[in-house]
């Protein structure tokens, strides 16, 4: 049986993760690691002498390093996460995407992506920091889409510690998609819709995106329709059962996108995994003031809220305990 850590009550890993010798934040500076056509860029907090670093990946779509995007997340919970572990001692490096922001340079079009690609800089990004760090192995640490991008880099485990699935999918994404549609409640014949173009990426063909009604239009855009096949084939299940690293997988009970039953699916696939339990937290990692889908949402818009009580302890005990000594 593996371990359930239920957040509310962690004195045994706040014993494990407090480092008062460590208790102010180390300056930020620009990283960079080298991409198809130009740098990757990354912000790089250094860890205290002989801990850990953590590689951060961010969640899908246009998301900064920061954990923001232009579509109406602006928790910072990327910058926030970074900073609390840096004040246990622990490194990280947050990153931009190819082709997004300081890493616009390293692809033209940065529709033009695979999940692959994205593990390929994942391995680039280990190799500069254990140069920079002198770390043995990194711990790569994906939230959301993030998630999947972190097992499918350990899938050539070579410096890699191990992986925080922090909020991450543990279905395919088209179960994902039918599952948040039918939550908001969109009518009958629109779901049939949907349904019908999700059937059609997941056998790898194109969608006329003219014939879908204009709500559907971002989901199947034609731009990223190719990532939305490749992503659809993978089974993020299928890709932890596959890795045997330590896992530190995630969950928030106030998550209105990755939903209990991934938490459990990953788990299912790495019953030695530890599972952390986060009560109240949002898919944005902070505490929702009440249940239900509006209360979950606004946490994403809200940078001064912090992060959900219990998070950064629960992370930072699992890695500092697992990291190689």
């Amino acid at each position: 049986m593996s371990p359930w850590i239920r957040a509310a009550a962690l004195p045994l890993l706040l014993a494990l993760a407090a480092s008062p010798a460590t208790a102010q934040t180390p300056p930020e500076r620009e990283i960079a690691a080298p991409g198809p056509k130009g740098p990757l860029a990354g912000t790089l907090i250094p860890p205290a002498r002989g801990k850990p670093v953590v590689l951060m990946l961010p969640g899908s779509g246009p998301t900064d390093r920061d954990g923001n995007n232009r579509l109406g997340v602006q928790a910072g919970s990327t910058r926030l996460l970074a900073q609390a572990l840096a004040v246990r001692g622990i490194g990280s490096v947050r990153i931009d995407k190819r082709g997004l922001f300081g890493s616009a340079a390293a692809i033209s079009d940065p529709n033009a992506v695979t999940i692959a690609d994205y593990a390929d800089d994942v391995h680039q990004w280990i190799r500069v920091i254990r140069a920079k760090t002198g770390a043995r192995c990194i711990w790569v640490l994906g939230h959301s889409e993030g998630g999947l991008i972190a097992l499918k880099a350990a899938q050539a485990p070579e410096g890699i510690c191990g992986l925080v699935l922090l909020a991450a999918a543990g279905r395919p994404l088209g179960t994902l998609l039918r599952e948040q549609l039918a939550a908001a409640a969109l009518p009958p014949e629109m779901l049939a819709q949907a349904d019908a173009g999700f059937a059609r990426l997941e056998r790898g063909e194109p969608v006329d995106a003219a014939a879908m009604p204009p709500v559907l239009l971002p989901l199947f855009a034609p731009a990223v329709q190719g990532f939305l096949i490749d992503q659809m084939a993978l089974d993020p299940a299928v890709l932890a059962r596959a890795y045997r690293g330590a896992v530190l997988i995630v969950s928030g009970t106030n998550d209105v996108q990755a939903v209990a039953a991934d938490a459990k699916a990953l788990h299912r696939a790495r019953p030695d995994a530890t599972l952390l339990e986060v009560p109240r937290m949002t898919h944005a990692l902070k505490q929702a003031e009440s249940d239900g889908r509006a209360a979950s949402l606004a946490t994403y818009r809200d940078p001064a809220l912090p992060l959900a009580p219990g998070l950064v302890e629960g992370i930072a005990a699992f890695v500092l305990q697992h990291s190689p000594r």
